[in-house]
């Protein structure tokens, strides 16, 4: 069994930080469960551009408030406390944070093996090890 607190993950190197947003990584691929989660923070007013070309990820909003495009079709969705969205087409999209930091927990298959952060075209790279 592996039981870990956020706040120990949140005090570790599981803890990593962008400009727009920070993500405490707290089950990993060397965890051997051929998903990873993690809670992460969206910071309020910003924008980012993310397409995980080599990964899907379901998030769901736990607190805080923003939105997310779909580049492909131009749709927006309301994020908000409760809702889950689902990444299943590799989507290139725009995550948008609103009047608060929005708090997620995040899936990801395959699972990250903890280091990653997106590059100029919003990808996280197949594998980091």
């Amino acid at each position: 069994m592996i039981v870990r607190t956020l706040k120990d993950c949140e005090a570790s190197e599981r803890r990593v930080v962008s400009q727009n947003w920070e993500s405490t990584r707290m089950l990993l691929k060397d965890d051997k469960m051929g998903f990873s989660f993690h809670i992460t923070t969206i910071y309020a007013n910003t924008e980012t551009h993310i397409w995980y070309k080599n990964h899907l990820e379901s998030v769901y909003c736990m607190s805080g408030n923003g939105e997310i495009e779909t580049l492909s079709d131009g749709k927006v969705y309301k994020i908000e406390p409760g809702t889950l969205y689902i990444l299943d087409q590799h989507d290139d999209h725009m995550l948008r944070g609103g009047t608060e930091d929005m708090k997620m927990a995040c899936v990801f298959n395959p699972p990250l093996s903890g280091k990653e952060v997106h590059d100029a075209d919003g990808v996280y790279p197949a594998d980091v090890t």
